[in-house]
């Protein structure tokens, strides 16, 4: 059975720092649902200038081309809104993925949540 948008990720505002937190059921996500998913994803921070964005891992084993499309474009989105997006909480099977796609090059990751959103909070 496939999970929908909706039943994948939980989203949090946590002072400045809205933090989208995909939980495992992100690894069965069909590609005919990132569409909706990244429209529920940008949502929070469609209307902010500058957002700072915190995607948590940690509930997420891996993750394959179908949620890398989804990241990249809520990072576009938050960097054409002038803010930041950071990682966290990314498996060693994860880091791999992003090492070999070079999009650790674009986003910093950090080991854990409250790490992320320290330098988030400090920017």
């Amino acid at each position: 059975m496939s999970a929908s948008a909706e039943s994948v990720f939980h989203i949090d505002q946590r002072g400045n720092v809205t933090v989208i937190r995909p939980s495992q059921q992100l690894e069965s996500l069909r590609w005919d649902l990132i569409e909706h998913a990244a429209d529920l994803v940008v949502a929070p921070i469609r209307e902010k200038q500058g957002p700072l964005v915190l995607v948590a891992l940690d509930e997420v084993n891996y993750f394959g081309s179908a949620f890398l499309s989804l990241l990249l474009r809520l990072w576009k989105h938050v960097s054409t809104a002038g803010g930041m997006m950071v990682l966290s909480g990314a498996t060693p099977r994860a880091r791999e993925l992003l090492r070999v796609t070079n999009l650790d090059t674009l986003w910093a990751i950090y080991d854990t949540e409250q790490e992320a959103i320290a330098v988030l909070e400090s920017e």
